[in-house]
């Protein structure tokens, strides 16, 4: 496998279009976007409930394939892989964080980070596992089991298992959402540091302008559309962004 880009376009949407039902039960959760993500930088998606913003990071990470349109990741067409390897690249190329966790109860902290190389068949790299346990703060916690820990120790563990494959790309679907205030933004920063210090690429889904404030850009959804991007935000700029977004035009899609 070719080295983690870190210049340019790590991930690309064209036309992208993602439709539910036929005829009048037809719904439109993504309506022709259009998005380049950068390499080695940290994006947040954020739109009204019901704005796409799920839906589009699906399809953006091949858990969900469009009705029409085309994503790239680095370059692969997702379009054109059929199952097998379309698996391959979510297990090679692709980490996942996500807001509950999805930690198995009975293994330890250790075995559920290396989980997805076990699944693979390979072996976790000494340096890489141990660089990556100590920059999440779990080196004395490896040996505890999911019950064990806190909300904030367990979405440590996701971030650290989402980061062991070295993947190119991390998402992250409202990854503090389940977290206190404190505990979510010590998954924040580390989402910040797999960026600056790792030189990942990360794409965020949230609702809070809290943790966009910690992107270099923020991409703003309604009806599955792109309608707005700020970069290098702060807190009080998403918030007028979203001010302006009227929740009740989403209706009642994904």
């Amino acid at each position: 496998m070719s080295a983690t880009p870190t210049t340019g376009v790590a991930l690309a949407a064209r036309d992208l279009r993602r439709e539910y039902g036929v005829g009048q039960s037809r719904v439109v959760a993504l309506d022709g976007v259009d998005l380049d993500l950068a390499a080695a930088r940290f994006t947040a998606v954020m739109g009204p409930s019901g704005s796409g913003k799920s839906t589009l990071l699906h399809c953006l990470a091949g858990l969900d394939r469009p009705s029409a349109g085309a994503v790239r990741i680095g370059e692969a067409d997702l379009a054109g892989l059929d199952d097998r390897r379309l698996t391959r690249l979510r297990r090679d190329r692709i980490g996942f964080v996500f807001q509950k966790f999805n930690l198995l109860p009975t293994l330890t902290a250790e075995e559920n980070i290396v989980l997805p190389l076990a699944i693979a068949g390979r072996r976790p790299d000494p340096a890489w596992l141990r660089q990556v346990v100590a920059g999440v703060g779990l080196t004395d916690r490896l040996g505890h089991r999911p019950a064990e820990l806190s909300g904030g120790q367990q979405q440590r563990v996701a971030v650290a298992r989402a980061l062991v494959t070295r993947p190119w790309v991390v998402f992250a679907d409202e990854p503090t959402g389940n977290l206190d205030s404190h505990a979510g933004a010590e998954v924040l920063r580390l989402l910040r540091e797999a960026v600056d210090t790792l030189g990942r690429t990360v794409v965020m889904v949230t609702h809070d302008p809290v943790a966009a404030a910690y992107a270099d850009r923020v991409v703003f959804l309604a009806d599955g559309r792109l309608v707005d991007e700020v970069h290098r935000p702060t807190t009080g700029q998403v918030r007028d962004v979203l001010g302006r977004l009227d929740p009740a035009a989403a209706g009642t899609r994904r």
